[in-house]
């Protein structure tokens, strides 16, 4: 069911959401997007250019942080338009736990033409590790 212009106001709040990461979440999105580059697999690598450990792809990160507003809309056609910045990587140790990506988020302003901008705090590990992540969302 979609969501209506008419039942949401600013600092109408999403279900929060986690999203675990592994090491093999990483192996796959490997595969599926083609970045093998050897700091999110590679933990002799990613120490050597500074890395704490091998690192969540940016793009895997982004990815699950605006699954919060689709799953949220019904509808990942009513998303418009998503940005973020990269503030901080997220490790993701090789000790059969990794990491989980930490998502909350907030109706922030309401747009002419029924739409909405969402604000979203992405964590890991106590930390942000997304900065200015914002949608604009089509609602009914």
């Amino acid at each position: 069911m979609a969501i209506s212009f008419d039942e949401v106001e600013v600092g109408t709040e999403l279900p929060a959401r986690s999203f675990p990461v592994t090491r093999a979440t990483l192996v796959r999105y490997a595969g599926a997007s083609g970045d093998f580059n050897p700091i999110h697999w590679n933990e002799s690598f990613a120490r050597e250019v500074g890395l704490p450990d091998v690192i969540a792809h940016g793009m895997f990160t982004m990815a699950e942080a605006v699954r919060v507003v689709t799953d949220w809309l019904g509808d990942p056609g009513a998303l418009l338009e998503y940005g973020v910045r990269f503030t901080r990587p997220v490790p993701v140790p090789n000790d059969g736990t990794g990491a989980v990506i930490e998502v909350t988020g907030k109706v922030a302003a309401l747009l002419e033409d029924r739409r909405a901008r969402v604000d979203l705090v992405v964590t890991s590990g106590g930390q942000k590790v997304l900065g200015m992540s914002r949608a604009v969302v089509q609602l009914a």
